[in-house]
């Protein structure tokens, strides 16, 4: 470990040994990305959210925001771990209207307990990995948090997914990807990294364990061309299931 935290978040141990070898999803699967809903799909490797149950038969990554709160899940926080400005009031993500999380030295632990018992839940569910979201909240945070702080949350939360022999997906976060080793993530899930010219920085790192999510079909054409090797999934931005006229799904 070379982080900041010389081996240590906050009181919580991660040089602990973790089981091996660690399942990992299989490079260039079909692969479904259901945030919005849980429905059958024909696929190799799913993602669907912590509260949604896990697909027989195939890999399962369990979706877990991390660093922020989502709106219909602000009664699980204790008011003292939201990110405050100078007035007191919760610092928000406009694009999803959620509270980011304080995940400074002083809160961290607090905040690792709530998590770790989601990834307990996750393993216990049945699924084989999870997609910590909103690791780059502290870009959102007008200076109050800094990388180190983010770095040093997700080392927590790696522990607490690989104490339980789970993966552990970085996801996005391109600043972030030179401290691979410091936060011990295993694969990538990356949204609209054709888009964004960003993916060779992913298999630079991650190899081809990367999963992408593209929202426009041109992007999603693009990869399947220049990255044939990769897990690549055309989807709707709202997520929704099939069941809705605005559902989107491509794969190659």
């Amino acid at each position: 470990m070379t982080g900041d935290d010389g081996g240590k978040s906050d009181g919580i141990t991660v040089d602990a040994p973790m089981p091996t070898p660690l399942a990992l999803p299989p490079p260039n699967a079909t692969f479904d990305y259901q945030l919005g809903g849980a429905y059958a799909k024909t696929v190799q490797v799913i993602s669907r959210d912590r509260n949604a149950a896990p697909a027989s038969g195939i890999y399962n990554i369990c979706y877990v925001n991390g660093f922020q709160v989502q709106p219909d899940e602000e009664s699980l926080w204790d008011p003292d771990l939201i990110l405050r400005n100078a007035q007191g009031q919760p610092i928000i993500d406009p694009d999803w209207n959620e509270m980011l999380l304080d995940v400074s030295a002083t809160k961290r632990a607090r905040i690792a307990v709530v998590v770790d018992g989601w990834i307990a839940k996750c393993h216990s569910d049945g699924f084989d990995a999870v997609e910590i979201d909103n690791l780059d909240s502290y870009t959102r945070s007008g200076g109050r948090l800094h990388e180190a702080d983010a770095v040093a949350m997700m080392v927590a939360f790696s522990q607490s997914a690989h104490s339980r022999g789970m993966a552990v997906a970085q996801k996005n976060s391109t600043d972030l990807l030179d401290r691979k080793a410091d936060m011990h993530t295993d694969f990538a899930v990356a949204e609209e990294c054709n888009h964004y010219n960003e993916c060779g920085d992913y298999t630079a790192v991650y190899g081809d364990h990367v999963i992408v999510i593209e929202y426009v079909r041109a992007d999603f054409m693009k990869g399947c061309t220049q990255f044939p090797q990769l897990s690549i999934v055309l989807r709707d931005r709202d997520l929704v299931t099939p069941s809705s006229a605005a559902y989107v799904y491509d794969g190659c």
